[in-house]
């Protein structure tokens, strides 16, 4: 059996569909800033916490390092991503941003599971109320870890990595306000207990957040549909184009964080179509889905037994 493949694919430019749109360029400033930020407060928290001899501000300090980390993976991510396809890598490495969020959520949700343990531990063990320096340092670590969110806010419906990289800095700075709170807070009543109560509601608190993050991360890694596209509206919208009598073989999923791919087989009786069918089909699923990179194959025969047609096969 000869098939025929009609590939219909939108060069103008991916479009920005439902939660798919591309981060602009100027993320990559975003990152400098953010990392250059994080690096100096890092050195800061740790010079005071070895003058001041204090554990908790070098714990913190090996945590906000961590976190550089987990900025450093998302803007190698986002610069792999824009690197041009290659024999071996036919889309390039964009699915290098996915990956890139699924370790940032991973990793988020690590470090608040070793803050809920030292949290609980805490319960029997009460710790000695922050001193004023550690509570002066913890303020500057909510100016430092806010400003650097607030760089990645605008990106962060858009695009997961980008969101990976805004709640891991939004995440530190409400754990730095919970120290400065909770700090203050005690030194006026002597209530010990206070600062592993409200280091588990952050802690609740961040998994409530990170949990999209993981699901979704999870979802594009494993090339479902990405979230916000109906595929029964995408198959409805194929059958109902001119010509078309049946479909089959109908796959979307996501090319990066940010683009997203679709295939079909279009079954068209009345003959091959032209050109302008194919681009005005891409066009109509890019407006209407985002869906910004299509492949259409077409058969013309209903007698033809294409070996994709069952709904089993993939």
């Amino acid at each position: 059996m000869t098939e025929h493949h009609d590939h219909a694919h939108d060069h103008a430019g991916h479009a920005h569909g439902p939660g798919h749109s591309h981060a602009p360029a100027s993320f990559g400033k975003a990152f400098a800033i953010g990392i250059a930020l994080n690096v100096g407060f890092v050195v800061v928290e740790a010079t005071y916490g070895v003058l001041g001899n204090s554990m908790a501000l070098l714990a913190d300090a090996g945590h906000n390092l961590s976190d550089v980390l987990g900025l450093v993976v998302a803007w190698v991510a986002m610069v792999l991503a824009k690197r041009a396809p290659s024999a071996r890598y036919t889309y390039g490495m964009k699915g290098s941003s996915i990956l890139a969020a699924l370790f940032n959520a991973v990793f988020l949700l690590v470090a608040v599971g070793a803050i809920a343990w030292e949290a609980i531990q805490r319960f029997g063990e009460p710790a000695p109320v922050a001193g004023k320096t550690v509570m002066i340092v913890a303020a500057v670590g909510i100016l430092v870890n806010g400003i650097t969110a607030w760089l990645f806010a605008s990106g962060a419906k858009g695009d997961i990595n980008i969101k990976g990289a805004f709640l891991h800095m939004a995440a530190d700075a409400a754990v730095s306000a919970g120290v400065v709170i909770a700090g203050l807070v005690i030194l006026y009543t002597g209530w010990t207990w206070l600062d592993p109560v409200v280091s588990l509601a952050i802690v609740a608190v961040i998994v409530w957040s990170t949990w999209g993050l993981l699901r979704d991360s999870l979802t594009l890694s494993l090339a479902a549909v990405p979230p916000g596209i109906d595929p029964d509206a995408v198959r409805s919208h194929l059958e109902g184009l001119p010509g078309v009598a049946a479909l089959h073989d109908l796959h979307v999923w996501a090319m990066s964080t940010t683009e997203t791919c679709l295939t079909a087989h279009l079954l068209m009786p009345g003959g091959r179509p032209d050109d302008a069918f194919l681009m005005d089909a891409a066009a109509g699923i890019r407006e209407r889905f985002g869906i910004g990179h299509t492949t259409l194959q077409v058969e013309t025969s209903a007698d033809t037994a294409c070996t994709l047609a069952p709904a089993h096969v993939v």
